[in-house]
This record gives C-alpha cells, sequence and structure tokens, in this order.
C-alpha cells in the first residue's frame, strides 16, 4: 500500500469520526448558557393586589414583570397550594397568573408542594382534604391533582413548560405516608410516579422536574437521587435550592451540580436561590437572614446581594446546569402580604431584605440574570 493510499483511508478515518462527533446528541455536559433565567414571583399576585409599585433603574414606575424581564429573566415560577386559606397561590389564582406570565412570552414552571401551605425539608403537610388517605388513595390524590392542575392550564392556552412534584423533598413529600424512612423509597417512588404520568398524559412536553435542597451535600444528593433511580422513578431535570448561609460554599454547589448531572444524565437547575441587600427589617416580621455579611466576601448591600447572584449563576453555569431561579425578588414589605397563608393580614415578610426590590419598590440596578 502507497503512502497516498494510507493518508487517504487516515483522512477518511478522520472525516468519519468527526461526522459521527457532530452527529452526536447533546448532553447536559455541553450546555454552554443557562438557558431557564428565573424567577419565582409566586407572591407577586397578591403584592400588586394590594397596591404595590415597582420602579425599574431610572425610578419609572413599570410592572414588575418587565423589569425583571429587562434584567434577563426568561422563565417564571410559581407554587401552588391545595386549598390555603389565604386564596392566593391555590388553583383559581394560579391559572389566573399564568395567562399574565405567558402573555409576556415567559416560560412556565408549576411548583406543586402538595398541601395547602409550605413544603420544604422540614415539613410536608399533607392537604386537609387528603388527611386521612393512606398510600394508595394518595397515589390517586397526587394523579389527579396535577392532571386536573395542568389540564386547566393547557386549556387555557398556558400550559406549563414544566413542573414540579414535591417541593424540596429532601426526605419525600405528603408525611408520614410519602417519607423516606430506614432508606426505603418505596412510597415516595409511588408518589413521584403519579405525578409523572399525569404530567405526561396531560402534555408529554412537559418537563418534570425533581427538586430536593441538597446543594449542600454531594452524599445527600446522591443518596435521594440514587435512592428514587433504584426504584424507578423517571424524571426530566434535576432541581436544587442554594442558599449560601444554609448550603454551604460554592465549590460544594458546583461539586453537587457536576456530579448530579453526569450521574443522572439529565440537565440540572439552582430552583432557588437568593441574597439580601441589607441587613435591616422592614417590618415586625423576623427576617429570615441576618447579619452584615451571611457569606463571606458578600456584604448585605445592592452591591453584594447582585455579586452573590453573578456568582452563583457562573458557578452553575461552570458546573453544566441549564438555569438558575431567584427567589421572591418581588416580595418586598407590603402589609397584608405576610408569609402564612393562614393569617396572610396578620403576619409579616420574612423576605423583605431578600427581595431584589427594596421597600419601595425600587429594582435593584445591578441585579441581571445572564445566559
Amino acid at each position: 500500500m502507497t503512502t497516498y493510499h494510507l493518508r487517504k483511508i487516515r483522512v477518511t478515518l478522520l472525516l468519519t469520526l468527526a461526522a459521527l462527533i457532530a452527529l452526536a446528541p447533546a448532553t447536559p455536559a455541553q450546555a454552554a448558557t443557562l438557558s431557564m433565567r428565573g424567577a419565582d414571583v409566586s407572591s407577586l399576585q397578591r403584592s400588586l393586589d394590594l397596591g404595590a409599585k415597582y420602579y425599574n433603574a431610572s425610578g419609572t414606575a413599570a410592572d414588575p414583570l418587565d423589569i425583571l424581564i429587562g434584567a434577563g429573566v426568561n422563565y417564571a415560577r410559581l407554587r401552588i397550594w391545595n386549598n390555603p386559606a389565604s386564596g392566593y397561590n391555590n388553583k383559581a389564582k394560579v391559572l389566573a397568573y399564568a395567562r399574565t406570565v405567558k402573555a409576556k412570552g415567559l416560560g412556565l414552571m408549576i411548583d406543586f408542594h402538595y398541601s395547602d401551605t409550605w413544603a420544604d425539608p422540614g415539613k410536608q403537610f399533607k392537604p386537609a382534604a387528603w388527611a386521612g388517605h393512606g398510600i394508595a388513595q394518595l397515589q390517586t390524590d397526587v394523579y389527579n391533582y396535577t392532571y386536573d392542575i395542568c389540564t386547566s392550564l393547557k386549556a387555557q392556552g398556558t400550559t406549563p413548560d414544566s413542573v414540579q412534584i414535591g417541593n424540596e423533598i429532601n426526605v419525600g413529600m405528603l408525611w408520614n405516608d410519602g417519607k423516606v424512612i430506614n432508606n426505603d423509597f418505596t412510597n415516595l417512588s409511588l408518589l413521584l410516579k403519579a405525578g409523572y404520568n399525569a404530567t405526561k398524559a396531560c402534555n408529554s412536553g412537559t418537563q418534570v422536574i425533581i427538586h430536593t435542597a441538597d446543594a449542600d451535600s454531594l452524599a445527600n444528593a446522591r443518596w435521594f437521587y440514587d435512592g428514587i433511580r433504584a426504584k424507578g422513578v423517571p424524571w426530566d431535570i434535576t432541581a436544587l435550592s442554594y442558599y449560601c448561609m444554609w448550603h454551604g460554599p460554592l465549590s460544594t454547589l458546583s461539586s453537587v451540580i457536576s456530579d448530579a448531572r453526569t450521574r443522572y444524565g439529565k440537565p440540572v437547575i439552582v430552583a432557588e436561590t437568593a441574597y439580601p441587600f441589607t441587613a435591616n427589617n422592614a417590618d415586625s416580621e423576623p427576617n429570615a437572614i441576618n447579619g452584615s455579611a451571611p457569606c463571606s466576601g458578600y456584604p448585605a448591600t445592592w452591591a453584594g446581594q447582585a455579586s452573590n447572584f453573578t456568582a452563583v449563576q457562573n458557578t452553575a453555569r461552570g458546573a453544566g446546569a441549564i438555569g438558575v431561579f431567584y427567589w421572591e425578588p418581588t416580595w418586598y414589605a407590603i402589609q397584608g402580604n405576610g408569609w402564612d397563608p393562614a393569617n396572610i393580614n396578620g403576619t409579616g415578610d420574612q423576605w423583605d431584605n431578600m427581595a431584589t426590590f427594596n421597600w419601595t419598590g425600587g429594582v435593584n440596578p445591578g441585579i441581571r440574570w445572564t445566559p
């Protein structure tokens, strides 16, 4: 065989290899940008109903969603409670605000708490209507409720782009039936499968998210997602909450995102993050986060808040995540928009120093969501 023929074969092999690489499907590892740049605006509807005003960086009154869009937001997250005492974040209110969100051209994520109130790592209360139901009935409850909300949204032209089956379900949901006890993921897996199947029956293109607050620990994240994977739970996106004052350094966030992305072969998002712009308090309700610099290197100032959010986005992007959501950037202190749905008028806002708008509705001029 001549040198010419050897060279020709080598070139052919190289061209074939290049073509195969080009045709290979993209994996989460190849994500170069944050395509889901989100804001959880679940409290905004109530604030606006109470007359809250929002101002852009120029000091001009504007629609808060438009201000957020101008800062780079392209996705809105709305929590839904089954039957909250306040009447907000229930089916009717979520359907109404979903129309507003979609009219702005935003992606829509529905965050199912499967509760009448807050669900998080420390509490997962069943809705009162499901209080006496065991695991068999709860599977039907989750399926029917998820399907009803999804199809109602679809019917009005606001099909959700994604849904969370549970909120920060570190050790399960719908306690105690759906709680992970003695490392047994069986009951939780049945509930998650019910939510997944209901979502896909409504709309196959809606992405199903499984959300934990396990950005603090590689071991915790693996324990949970390995546990549900071993039970055959399907999902489309892995979601984490990350607040530096609770979940530790950005290096840990990076390692958890990178590991989850490669270990489970699914895109990863940071579904919640936030940082204070002040150590002061706007009302009588104690702030959830205190201190002049809750995380080292980031003072509780406009600049510190913006810098922290930028750092979280950069870390997430660098680790291969596809999205970052700021939690409740519009929830500044408005009398009557308290944290407790059972006493919304009588409680204050624990998040007034964590919003990206100050106590008179002016936006942090340095805050940006970037691809």
